[in-house]
């Protein structure tokens, strides 16, 4: 049976992702507000990343993130439910360098040709975490099955998003939604085909309208 890719971020109200869980986890871009979504979990929150950690799957991981996991869950307890599961899964990394994997379990992928032969294949489905990178990617191809997005009541204003320039428009349907007592609200979404264009209302077509679209076309609007 061919496996799922589900992409499960942590994002603020403003889309950012980046370092939600460790002050320095990623500096980066002069980010200073690492360690953002302790403050505001909440039991949806906790509720998201038990179903999400709970069963089997494996991790799918750009090569930033996965330096960042394997810098730090190697090394946590195995007390901690999350360590025991990351312990025990395979990491597939998209990377075209050649510094080692060296995390129990990693294996190099050097293209999303290869991704997408892997989710074809047998196995347990891929949970994408971190990884903004690969996101565009998989979307242009049509490898995201589903994406589970923990927004956060946070507006943060700079940091690396979620969706960013390359980005491919796409229409989502909503699956499931819940809010949490500190504002966590929990979405998840699956593809459904490419943006679709109407107008909100009948068309008017006024002198003013007209010469509106000519100073656009002309770039001076």
């Amino acid at each position: 049976m061919a496996r799922s890719i589900i992409g499960a971020a942590f994002v603020s109200l403003d889309g950012v992702m980046q370092a939600p869980g460790g002050i320095d986890e990623d500096r980066s871009g002069g980010f200073e507000h690492g360690a953002w979504l302790a403050p505001v979990g909440d039991e949806a929150l906790e509720q998201a990343l038990g179903a999400l950690f709970d069963g089997e799957f494996d991790l799918l991981l750009g090569r930033r993130t996965y330096d960042i996991f394997a810098a730090y869950w190697p090394y946590a307890s195995m007390d901690n439910p999350i360590a025991a599961k990351f312990a025990e899964c395979d990491k597939f990394v998209l990377t075209g360098r050649d510094a080692p994997l060296d995390w129990a379990g990693s294996h190099r992928l050097a293209s999303v040709d290869e991704i997408a032969a892997l989710k074809a294949g047998d196995g347990r489905d891929l949970i994408v975490q971190g990884s903004s990178t690969l996101y565009p990617q998989l979307l242009e191809r049509g490898l995201i099955d589903r994406l589970v997005l923990m927004i956060a009541p946070v507006l943060l204003g700079s940091g690396k998003r979620l969706f960013g320039d390359d980005t491919p428009p796409r229409t989502l349907s909503l699956v499931s939604q819940v809010t949490g007592s500190n504002g966590m609200n929990v979405a998840t979404y699956e593809p459904a085909g490419p943006v679709e264009h109407a107008p909100a209302g009948p068309e008017i077509t006024s002198d003013a309208e007209l010469a509106r679209r000519a100073e656009v076309a002309k770039g001076t609007w």
